[in-house]
Formats: structure tokens, sequence, C-alpha cells
């Protein structure tokens, strides 16, 4: 089975969910998303705010693929680019941080990694733009289906509570305790995998 991440540009943003590649929830305020939705086209808005995200800024988003099947998704700007951002009652996102808008697994692939797969590739890329951190805002309902990422799956990935609320705390991920902890990971397996000689590994108990 081969796993592989891919920065979302135009050329695959059909491969998001289709309810999701016509969501507009982050990328437009309140009042623009509800005309967009009832007068307007929400997947053009999306591949327009994508479009100019990349110009202006660079990547902000990467597709899991496992046997080149889309199987997880992950969008992230600086909160300047993402005007819902401010309607949170944890608001505003931290200064140095970029924020994780929102996650998503299929059903058919959870409980793989992909989830820390997918911040892990987002932690390496910001980190190489001299960002310090990530933010979120978690659902402590985690509804399922909904544009907020579950607080539980942030938790689980190594975020932070950094501004408590009843239902949407603020938390954020120090990128470099995320790029140690992958580090580490890799040191250790590569330390097993080259005590492990290839005939040795082949051989019968």
């Amino acid at each position: 089975m081969s796993r592989r991440l891919v920065n979302i540009t135009l050329d695959n943003l059909d491969d998001l969910p289709r309810r999701c590649r016509r969501c507009v929830f982050w990328e437009l305020d309140p009042v623009s998303r509800d005309r967009a939705v009832e007068t307007g086209d929400p997947a053009l808005e999306k591949e327009a705010w994508i479009s100019s995200t990349l110009l202006e800024w660079g990547g902000c988003g990467k597709i899991a693929y496992v046997d080149d099947v889309p199987a997880g998704f992950v969008l992230f700007a600086p909160p300047l680019y993402v005007p819902r951002s401010v309607a949170f009652p944890t608001s505003p996102v931290s200064a140095d941080a970029v924020l994780l808008m929102t996650a998503h697994i299929l059903p058919e692939f959870a409980g793989g990694g992909l989830g820390r797969m997918l911040i892990q590739g987002v932690a390496k890329d910001l980190t190489r733009r001299t960002v310090k951190a990530i933010e979120a805002f978690g659902d402590l309902k985690g509804e399922e289906g909904g544009c907020v990422v579950p607080a539980d799956y942030l938790l689980s990935v190594g975020f932070k509570t950094v501004r408590p609320h009843h239902r949407y705390p603020r938390l954020r991920l120090e990128l470099k305790s995320a790029l140690s902890w992958r580090e580490d990971v890799e040191v250790a397996l590569e330390r097993l995998l080259g005590s492990m000689t290839p005939e040795g590994a082949l051989r019968p108990v």
C-alpha cells in the first residue's frame, strides 16, 4: 500500500470530496458565503481562493493519496487569508502562526495514521517558510462532516489548548516540537532497519 502527500493545486482540486470542493465556510466571510451559496457558485469561489492564495502566499493545502486514491486533505493559510477566522470566540490567531482551517480523512481510510501524516507534512512545509506554529479552532462536539476540526483529533496529533472555550477552543502546535517528533521516529526506524541485513530479514527463524 503506497501513501503519498501532494500539494493542493488547481489541477487536483477536484480530488477533494464533492461537498468539501464546494464548501467556502473558511474562504469567505459569513455574509459573502451565504450569498455564494444562494446565488453564486461556491465551487468557483473555492477555486478563486486557492488560486489567489497560491499566487500571493504559496502552498495552502495537501492531499493524501493511498494507492493513488484521494484519502484525505488539509487546508491552511495565514489568518489574513481566512475571513471566517475572526468570527470565532477564541480569535484572533497568534501573529506568528498559520491557521489550520480544516482537515478531513475519508471514513474508509480512518485509523491508518493519515491524520498525523498530513499534519507532519504541513509542519515540514511551514518550517521551510520560517513559520513558528500552527493554530486551529477545535470543535469539542466534533460533529461528523463539520468544517471545524474536532478538538480530539488536534490533541491526538500534538496540539495544545492556548485559549479554552466550551465549544471552540483555540489550539496550537509548535513546529519545532512537531518536527522533532518526526525526526526521532525517523532516526529510530533507520537504526532498526540498519541493524537488519536484507538476508537476515528474509531468513526463516
